[in-house]
């Protein structure tokens, strides 16, 4: 890359911050100091009134927007969203974008040294919840000396930790915004989450966890968790128009079903065929390269564990009862993962509880991932929003 685009945060310096105070976990373990890294885009005004926390999905990491170099050849995760004159604007917000606990990005996590054993965490590391990466966040805010959030965002698994936010510290954000989002995990969910930690565990080179003492990594179960996930994140529609463009002399003229070959031969073997099957496989092989396994096991826990009306009886209205902000939910027309009627169950409750709550549909071909790509009606709903979010939070501190 010869040079930064206009609309890019720029080139990024990722931030380390370092907490010695010990965290309680829900699970009963205690962490005694961590580590969460960090990276900013924007500048924090006066007031301090303008900064909005960015919360990651599964996969995610601090590094949303802009560039580490030069030399980068792609962008933060949602450059599509963050950046000036972008939806989520660093001419109006200081953004705040974090590495949660358990991740393999720089924070705290499996790959990290135990400093009372003098070797990685590994398996050992604790099981945290959505609740728990609050509570880190908090202690964030509070070194970063934020008394409240205008907003909290997230999609997906960032969306729970939205929602959290909301409840288990109603005062201290002024808007939760929370896409592609669910109020706890469907059955079909918790299953596809399960295989994909089975296809770890049960990689020769697992090794319980401990493979990093053996310098290996299981690459294989990772790929194939990797892969079942991938899948989910897709729309029928999204894997038709990608894997369709051509038509084989094994289907009419108009058909697309998405399968385009690799070759204009079948091979009448078990190798890849099928243009979808090398996509798959070359998804999961980078992936595996990049990512750890036991962070992928934390992160799938972390969601088949989330539902913050365990507290309130089972109401998810009661537990919204305490919360002081506005809401912005979104969804997407073809998101399978976490279908709209997920994100019409959280409005519903949002209204039960008598909240400020805003809701939008998108009807869009991209399936669960479409909360991370520039999709234009998507786009300018977030813009507008966040704008006038802008403008109430400015006019709040004055």
């Amino acid at each position: 890359m010869n040079s930064i685009p206009s609309n890019s945060a720029g080139i990024i310096e990722p931030q380390n911050f370092h907490f010695d105070k010990p965290l309680n976990l829900t699970s009963g373990r205690i962490l005694p100091c961590f580590d969460l890294i960090v990276e900013t885009y924007g500048e924090l005004n006066a007031a301090k009134s303008n900064a909005i926390l960015i919360c990651h999905a599964l996969s995610g990491d601090h590094h949303a927007a802009g560039y580490h170099s030069l030399e980068d050849k792609k962008a933060g995760w949602w450059d599509a969203c963050i950046g000036p004159g972008k939806a989520i604007d660093t001419n109006l917000f200081y953004i705040v974008s974090l590495n949660n606990l358990g991740g393999c990005g720089g924070s705290t996590g499996p790959t990290s040294i135990n400093p009372e054993t003098g070797s990685h965490y590994g398996p050992n590391f604790p099981i945290v919840t959505v609740k728990d990466w609050v509570t880190s966040q908090v202690m964030l805010m509070e070194k970063l000396k934020i008394i409240k959030w205008a907003a909290v965002v997230g999609g997906s698994l960032g969306g729970m930790q939205v929602l959290q936010w909301s409840i288990s510290f109603p005062k201290r954000l002024h808007s939760a915004i929370c896409i592609a989002g669910a109020p706890k995990l469907s059955a079909q969910n918790i299953a596809f989450n399960e295989v994909a930690r089975q296809s770890i565990s049960s990689d020769p080179e697992f090794f319980g966890g401990h493979y990093l003492e053996r310098n290996t990594s299981p690459k294989k179960g990772l790929t194939l968790a990797r892969m079942v996930g991938h899948i989910t994140y897709l729309s029928d529609s999204a894997m038709r128009s990608k894997f369709g463009k051509t038509v084989s002399k094994f289907e009419k003229k108009g058909d697309n079903f998405g399968r385009d070959l690799r070759s204009e031969e079948l091979s009448f073997g078990f190798d890849a065929d099928f243009q979808v099957e090398s996509y798959l496989h070359y998804q999961g092989e980078r992936f595996s390269e990049n990512f750890d396994a036991n962070t992928y096991l934390l992160m799938t826990k972390a969601l088949d564990y989330f539902d913050p009306s365990i507290d309130y009886d089972s109401d998810l209205s009661q537990a919204f009862s305490e919360s002081n902000c506005k809401f912005l939910l979104i969804s997407f027309s073809t998101d399978w993962r976490f279908p709209p009627e997920r994100s019409r169950e959280i409005v519903n409750d949002l209204l039960k509880a008598n909240k400020e709550v805003t809701y939008l549909e998108i009807e869009a071909d991209q399936g669960h991932d479409a909360f991370l790509l520039p999709v234009p009606r998507y786009i300018e709903a977030l813009r507008s929003y966040l704008n006038r979010i802008h403008t109430e939070v400015i006019k709040n501190a004055a």
